[in-house]
């Protein structure tokens, strides 16, 4: 059983912005495997299906983006999740937007969601598919930034951004953590 977690904040009014992609990602992986998205638990929305022939629960946690380990904790310890079968997909304010990053373990780099996840679980040894979304121009407010929709120029190519992270966690599924990041850690879309 794999656990892919996708992060943001619930409610309209974070839908569409920066910080939610991880969930935008997910619930195009959601869509694309037949998984529906309709079970509340865990301090989330969650289902159950196969994705590239493996046993693949999705989770939104509902918990903001801050206070995630305690929705994905709950998720792993309900359902035996070892920390290599957890995916967490999440935004990065390091990466350039249409970038995305495979990693296993490693800091929390100052995201929120991550540090928490760290903190409930123990241990950084989790795949991340981090997904760029740069940096304010000029070293503007970083929080503003993240909390604010995506660019018109953005929102162009973003379905794009997202399919990639969808292909990204499938090679993980389908061929581990070590031969998606081979695959995947030098391409990014042209913006």
């Amino acid at each position: 059983m794999k656990l892919v977690a996708g992060l943001g904040n619930p409610g309209p009014k974070y839908a569409g912005t920066r910080h939610n992609i991880g969930f935008m990602a997910a619930e195009l992986l959601a869509g694309r495997s037949g998984i529906a998205l309709k079970k509340q638990g865990h301090q989330g929305v969650y289902g159950f299906g196969r994705a590239c022939g493996e046993e693949t629960t999705i989770l939104l946690p509902q918990t903001y983006m801050n206070r995630s380990g305690s929705s994905v904790g709950s998720m792993c310890k309900s359902l035996g999740i070892s920390p290599g079968d957890l995916v967490v997909l999440h935004d990065d304010i390091d990466l350039p937007f249409g970038t995305l990053r495979i990693k296993v373990g490693g800091g929390h780099g100052g995201h929120n969601g991550i540090r928490c996840i760290r903190e409930v679980l123990g241990t950084g040894e989790f795949v991340r598919v981090k997904l760029g979304v740069g940096r304010p121009a000029g070293g503007g407010d970083v929080a503003g930034f993240v909390l604010n929709p995506f660019s018109a120029a953005e929102r162009k190519v973003l379905e794009k951004v997202l399919e990639l992270a969808v292909e990204a966690v499938e090679a993980i599924v389908a061929l581990g953590p070590q031969k998606a990041m081979n695959e995947f850690n030098n391409r990014a879309i042209d913006i």
